[in-house]
């Protein structure tokens, strides 16, 4: 399990072996089945969670009981709750599983111990945790200022492995429309032969 983990590393910095097994020593392994949860709001999360293979999904429930989902997240990503993690506060959002998913996960002591083991470790969260940001500031931008079918066709461009895992009801509580909406937005482009447009498989 360490292969792709050590791999996504090497991507960032030219880590020694040595120092990528002092690494593995601090991970822990961890399998989330189909619909279970990684992190319930209320908790409070403890780690970083590096995905190693399958799916998960981060969302709140808004207050008339709707699923809001804010990330997706695949092989090679991270996923936590930044301000529960940092700050120790009960966690306001759920990650749940869409697939059986193989994680690494690393606590907030266990990460701060890393970093005096491993002086420029520190440099590549930050920059990790930057380009998160930058992502997420993008997304914000394009909710304010894109129309629901520029949306999706951005989601489609960005994620292109995401729409063929995700089912439609949840890319439509991503974007922010209906499922209804998505559909027309979904016949609309494929009527007109939109090169970016890919057909959702799971409903």
């Amino acid at each position: 399990m360490f292969d792709r983990f050590d791999k996504y590393m090497l991507d960032i910095a030219p880590f020694t072996s040595q120092e990528l097994n002092t690494m593995h020593s601090f991970l822990q392994r961890q399998t989330v089945n189909k619909k279970e949860f990684l992190l319930m709001q209320g908790e409070v999360c403890r780690f970083e969670a590096f995905i190693v293979k399958g799916c998960l999904k981060k969302y709140y429930i808004d207050e008339e009981g709707n699923e809001s989902i804010v990330q997706f997240a695949i092989e090679d990503w991270w996923i936590s709750d930044i301000n529960s993690y940092n700050f120790r506060s009960p966690a306001q959002l759920f990650i749940e599983a869409i697939e059986t998913t193989h994680l690494m996960l690393i606590k907030q002591q266990d990460k701060e111990e890393l970093y005096k083991l491993i002086p420029k470790l520190e440099r590549v969260f930050r920059l990790m945790f930057q380009r998160a940001y930058a992502v997420l500031e993008q997304r914000f931008y394009s909710s304010a200022t894109s129309s629901a079918e520029e949306r999706y066709l951005q989601f489609v461009q960005r994620y292109p492995s995401i729409i063929q895992r995700v089912p439609q009801l949840q890319i439509a509580s991503y974007l922010g429309v209906t499922p209804e909406s998505l559909s027309r937005i979904k016949t609309s482009l494929l009527k007109r032969k939109v090169a970016a447009y890919v057909p959702l498989k799971r409903q």
